[in-house]
């Protein structure tokens, strides 16, 4: 498998959907504001932070000066 497949691979754990497309979106961007995300997704706040959090707490992102970084 090569390094740009490896990159792209969605972790098991993450169950939903939404979830899976946040953490991809991450990748891809490398690092990105809530409302970065938001426009890029079309998703609702209410919906993206939750996501956002979930992923900070189980390690695949992290928080950084007002963006989210992929782990």
């Amino acid at each position: 498998m090569s390094t740009s497949e490896q990159k792209l691979a969605v972790p098991d754990e993450l169950g939903s959907p939404q979830a899976k497309l946040v953490y991809l979106a991450l990748l891809e961007t490398g690092e990105a504001t809530a409302n970065d995300l938001q426009q890029l997704l079309g998703l609702s706040k209410l919906t993206l932070l939750p996501i956002l959090s979930s992923l900070v707490a189980e390690g695949y992102a992290k928080r950084r000066k007002g963006t989210y970084v992929s782990r």
